[in-house]
Order: structure tokens, then C-alpha cells, then sequence
């Protein structure tokens, strides 16, 4: 398993796309779990699994989520189904989970094996930059975002990695070298 977080404008989704077209190991994203509704062109079981409200603090009652946790204080709730992390591992593939920090942490309690990498930028400056660059968010949700990225560096120190993504085609490697080196350690146990 792969465990890949850090704040808003690290890069996440871009290395995501990256290592799933080139990666040194069969590796699968999966498929988290929101109550937030699709935006246009998202599709239910590829982009996310929509679920109402009711549904995910059923199905949360039930232990059917590994870890979920209200995003950016959105009101939205975010997990990751166990039956997702099961399908992907019975076809013997690698597990991406792109998740925030509080659910990295209780994912890493449950999977301490897991390859866990906190991605970052160089510095607060770089990430509001990326943030405004995107050109998608209003300042109220910028400030939140910033606070958030805050309070998620505090916990880079508790993953296996951590992984400056100052230079794009670095930092992607860096992680395709942590694949391929653990899945070294694997075959030879």
C-alpha cells in the first residue's frame, strides 16, 4: 500500500496520474467514498463513490470505512471502504490511497507495513501560489486551505517519507524509487 498526503497545492493529484501511467509496481487508486455531490463529468464508482448522507454514517456504523474524516471543514465526509482496499489487494496489485492527513494516520495504524509519503513544497509561500494559481477557489476558501496546510506539516514527521515536490519529474521519481526498492524488500522476505 501507498499512503500519499500532504496539503492543498502539493502536487498530489498531478504525481497520482504520473505514477499510475509509469510506476514500478501494479499500482490502483482507490476509490474513496463523499457525501459532497459529483461535480460535472464525475462518475459514481470511478471519480468517487456518491453516497448520501444516511448512507455513509450507515455504512460508517457498520465499520465499513478503514478511515473517514470531514475534509477542510467542508461538511462534507470523506473515507476509504475496506471492500475497496480488499478488491485491489485480491488482484495482487499495489493500493494508492491519496488521502488527507487524519486519514493517513489511521490508516498507518492499521496498515504500519504501508509505504506512507507526506508530499510538500519548499514553503508556505509556494503553496498559496499554487493555490491562487488554480484560479478555482474563493480567498475564504484559500485562508482555510492555508490553515489546513498549517496543521498537516506538523504531522509530515510521523510518515516513512517525505518528498519535496519542488521539481515535478524529481519528486515523481523519488517515489517510483521508494516503489521499487519496497517492492524489493517484499520479494525478498
Amino acid at each position: 500500500m501507498l499512503i500519499l498526503s500532504g496539503p492543498a497545492g502539493a502536487g498530489k493529484t498531478t504525481i497520482v496520474k504520473k505514477l499510475l501511467c509509469d510506476a514500478p509496481v501494479s499500482l490502483e487508486m482507490s476509490v474513496s467514498a463523499t457525501t459532497r455531490p459529483p461535480r460535472p463529468n464525475e462518475i459514481d464508482g470511478q471519480d468517487y463513490y456518491f453516497l448520501s448522507r444516511e448512507e455513509f454514517e450507515r455504512r460508517k456504523s457498520h465499520g465499513d470505512f478503514i478511515e473517514w474524516a470531514e475534509v477542510h471543514r467542508s461538511g462534507h465526509l470523506y473515507g476509504t471502504l475496506r471492500t475497496e482496499i480488499e478488491r485491489i489487494q485480491g488482484s495482487l496489485k499495489w493500493v494508492l490511497l491519496e488521502i488527507d492527513v487524519e486519514g493517513a494516520l489511521n490508516v498507518m495504524e492499521i496498515y504500519p507495513g504501508a509505504l506512507s509519503v507526506f508530499l510538500e513544497t519548499p514553503s508556505m509561500a509556494e503553496y498559496e501560489r499554487r493555490l491562487r494559481c488554480r484560479g478555482t477557489e474563493a480567498e475564504e476558501v484559500i485562508q482555510r486551505r492555508l490553515r489546513t496546510a498549517r496543521e498537516e506539516l506538523q504531522y509530515s514527521a510521523r510518515y516513512k517519507y517525505r518528498v519535496v515536490n519542488d521539481d515535478l519529474g524529481c519528486a515523481v521519481d523519488t517515489i517510483r524509487r521508494l516503489l521499487a526498492s519496497r517492492e524489493a524488500e517484499l520479494h525478498a522476505q
